[in-house]
């Protein structure tokens, strides 16, 4: 087995899954379970499996397993309903985990704003559980006419121009949405952005935006980008800011996705061809997919909350409270995790935006600490996307990100290939790659841009 080397207590979630449905194949009392998670629509998806029979000795370590399992539905599909069948000790564990309190109180909030709806966990017969449901919509492609498309990044915003389908201008422009507390900052950058685009074409036939968090009719319904900002006073002003904004540059179709579909989409874009994964690497995880038929599946995909790492110990999201979640691994937080476990210190002052530059830097010089710390998020993302498999069907893993410009990017890529190809073999042909520099940076504004309908 791969160890990262400067977090070497690593404990891949998919080996800990592998060697319990090992031990479950061999004992001689086991029985059927399944977890199955509601969400709009009575849409279920549903996880199916064997686990130790209760009162087995096994009963805690069904448990772990089974609320990791569960954990990754929620925040893969989404839901407000998590359905649990086949062993009622299991279903009494997620039942305390996901009460107010619990260890998931979080999660369970969490999907309680999005839904707006009770969160709730209920037991279920196995001949009650139903089959799984993927209703795919369409997304993107779009590119006539005079377009904006608007990236929201938790470091930098960056905007496009586009004309049928040619940039014909882009930008990024630093700023702090995850830190300040005044919404008018984020709306007059916002507005700023739109209309800096809108000055360099004709006209404005439509406005794409990708941005992180969860979007239901072009509403914020839940943005970690906003998460300084108090919700209870500024609510609705942040649920509506983008489609407030768009208003100003006049009448004009918008279209608001999740940033980690826009990165789907954008690779779909360049690659001409459908199941795709797409991860961007930046403020936090973004996590997107485009499914055989080149739309979205209606799940959540916030991969950025879903288990990678089983140590107990491991470092802990201030956000949700949980350990061990893919935004601490894929994000600029793993690289500072990183750099100071290697001895490296960073400015006392310094954003986390500005520490990831620094070891960007050194990157550029070849730094041996600098490549480590890119080689061990490769190696978190070797051991991770096997266990993302188990849930979509991929062809191709695009990497987008700032996390992955420059240097590191090559360094992390080579890294996850030569994890997968020793620990995973049969999956050593999947495709995974980089976009160049260009579309690195400002790819998710121009895939954003094709969001809207085309002009009739």
């Amino acid at each position: 087995m791969r160890i990262p080397k400067l977090d070497k207590n690593f404990q891949p979630f998919i080996r800990t899954l592998e060697e319990y449905e090992r031990d479950v194949a061999a004992a001689e009392h086991t029985a059927e379970a399944a977890i199955a998670v509601k969400r709009n629509g009575d849409c279920y998806y549903v996880y199916r499996f064997r686990a130790f029979s209760d009162g087995a000795g096994q009963d805690m370590r069904n448990c772990l397993i089974a609320e990791r399992i569960a954990k990754t539905i929620l925040w893969t599909a989404g839901g407000y309903e998590i359905a649990v069948a086949g062993n009622d000790v299991i279903y009494d564990y997620i039942k305390r985990a996901y009460c107010a309190g619990g260890a998931r109180a979080f999660d369970a909030e969490f999907m309680s704003g999005v839904y707006e709806q009770p969160f709730r966990v209920v037991k279920m017969r196995m001949d009650e559980v139903p089959q799984s449901e993927i209703r795919t919509v369409k997304a993107g492609g779009n590119l006539k006419g005079c377009r904006i498309g608007f990236d929201a990044g938790g470091s930098d915003r960056k905007v496009s121009a586009v004309i049928d389908g040619t940039v014909v201008y882009s930008e990024e422009v630093v700023w702090h949405p995850k830190t300040t507390e005044d919404p008018n900052y984020h709306y007059n950058g916002i507005l700023t952005a739109f209309q800096t685009a809108a000055s360099k074409m004709p006209r404005v036939d439509g406005i794409g935006v990708s941005s992180a968090g969860v979007t239901v009719d072009n509403k914020m319904m839940v943005a970690s980008l906003f998460i300084k900002v108090d919700k209870r006073k500024h609510g609705d002003f942040l649920k509506n800011i983008y489609i407030n904004a768009a208003k100003e540059i006049g009448n004009v179709p918008l279209v608001v996705a999740n940033d980690g579909d826009v990165t789907a989409l954008a690779g779909s874009i360049d690659l001409n061809d459908n199941c795709v994964l797409g991860i961007a690497m930046g403020t936090s995880e973004a996590v997107g997919y485009i499914n055989r038929e080149g739309g979205l599946n209606g799940w959540l995909s916030e991969l950025a909350f879903v288990p990678v790492d089983f140590n107990p110990q491991a470092m802990q999201d201030e956000w949700s409270g949980d350990r061990g979640v893919g935004c601490k691994y894929f994000s600029q937080d793993a690289v500072i995790k990183l750099a100071e476990s290697g001895g490296h210190v960073f400015e006392e002052n310094a954003t986390p935006a500005e520490k990831l530059k620094e070891i960007q830097a050194l990157m550029e010089q070849d730094n041996a600490l600098a490549r480590q710390i890119y080689e061990d998020i490769g190696v978190y993302l070797g051991y991770t996307l096997p266990f993302y498999l188990r849930f979509y069907e991929v062809k191709h893993v695009l990497l987008l990100g700032r996390v992955t410009a420059g240097k590191g990017g090559a360094v992390l890529l080579e890294s996850c290939k030569r994890t997968i190809a020793e620990e995973f073999p049969a999956l050593k042909g999947l495709d995974i790659s980089l976009p160049d520099e260009k579309n690195r940076r400002v790819g998710q504004s121009i895939a954003a841009a094709s969001l809207p309908p085309d002009i009739a």
